[in-house]
């Protein structure tokens, strides 16, 4: 019964071409894809509420939530696309063949690198809201953030197609057998690519959002000092230490939750080793980088009074009333 099983192809009619069906207990299968595709749903769930939300209200046309729309519509086609296409590559054989899977693959840099830049898009309108309060409505445009959008996503699109040129123009190449999807980053590239896309973005989110929380916490001491000098530091106290907890948490959140879902995925450029997507890697550091589209959107937008208000109306399906698009959620 073992030979028969480890017998079994992923395309029988090519027995010295075709690679082996993954050998996995039946109970273990069922228990993965049925986490795995919860995973998918909830993200898909999640970031399509976001999406209908600020799209569907005028009130959330907002320059920011602009930027927390794209970052949702990235976050969405993790869920929608490149999750599904791992479960597949993690249980099974790739059908879809080469053509197939090279789109999969480049979508799948596209989408990640476009997710990281709007982080740090979110990062750079935060700290310009917080460090500059008073010229936030002229130097933050919705044009201006619209246009940065635009580039975010075209940069990906462009620094994706350059440096997966090769793998693109013949998408089978890594491939040791008919079955597989793998595209494979070499040491030079993908030193390349963990700067631009790891260790650059993470310096400008930690550089920003420590300079937002020292200049929350002298704006909300100053306040008290404030207060304390025409007698109304009882009343106020606690407002001001709610902003010193809200900006430390804001700092601690976003900061630990990107560095523990994309450390593990670029680890392997980091220590000068080829990046592969292998269905081990996959189970670790590909689905942890995944998770992040499912907690962003409960970090930026869950939190948010309007968020909880416009999903209250979406389920109860009173966006379809007319006129709803002009409803107070703030």
């Amino acid at each position: 019964m073992e030979h028969k099983e480890e017998a079994e192809l992923c395309f029988p009619e090519l027995i010295n071409a075709s690679c082996k069906k993954p050998l996995q207990h039946r109970a273990e299968n069922v228990l993965i894809y049925n986490l795995l595709s919860f995973i998918s749903f909830v993200t898909v769930a999640l970031n399509l509420l976001v999406i209908i939300s600020i799209s569907h209200f005028r009130q959330l046309q907002s320059p920011t939530n602009v930027l927390l729309l794209s970052l949702a519509v990235s976050d969405f086609l993790v869920g929608l696309l490149l999750m599904p296409g791992r479960i597949l590559l993690i249980g099974s054989c790739w059908f879809l063949g080469s053509f197939a899977c090279g789109l999969f693959q480049y979508a799948s840099f596209i989408i990640t690198s476009s997710s990281v830049g709007n982080m740090v898009l979110i990062s750079v309108d935060r700290y310009v809201a917080i460090n500059d309060p008073l010229c936030y409505p002229t130097k933050v445009t919705p044009l201006r953030v619209k246009i940065s959008v635009c580039l975010c996503w075209t940069c990906s699109v462009s620094y994706n197609g350059v440096i997966l040129n090769k793998f693109l123009r013949y998408p089978d190449m890594y491939n040791s057998c008919y079955g597989e999807c793998v595209a494979v980053i070499d040491n030079i590239t993908g030193a390349v690519d963990v700067i631009l896309t790891f260790i650059g973005p993470i310096t400008v989110i930690i550089v920003l959002y420590m300079r937002v929380f020292v200049v929350a916490v002298s704006q909300a001491r100053a306040m008290r000092s404030h207060i304390a000098a025409v007698s109304l530091q009882g009343s106020v106290g606690g407002i001001a230490k709610k902003s010193e907890r809200k900006a430390a948490k804001t700092l601690g959140v976003v900061v630990v939750v990107f560095l523990m879902c994309f450390c593990p995925y670029f680890y392997p450029s980091l220590a000068g080793q080829e990046t592969s997507a292998t269905v081990a890697f996959s189970l670790f550091g590909v689905w942890l980088l995944y998770c992040n589209s499912c907690l962003n959107p409960l970090i930026y937008a869950y939190f948010y009074p309007w968020f909880r208000k416009s999903v209250k109306r979406i389920v109860t399906l009173q966006i379809l009333r007319p006129d709803s698009c002009d409803a107070n959620v703030l």
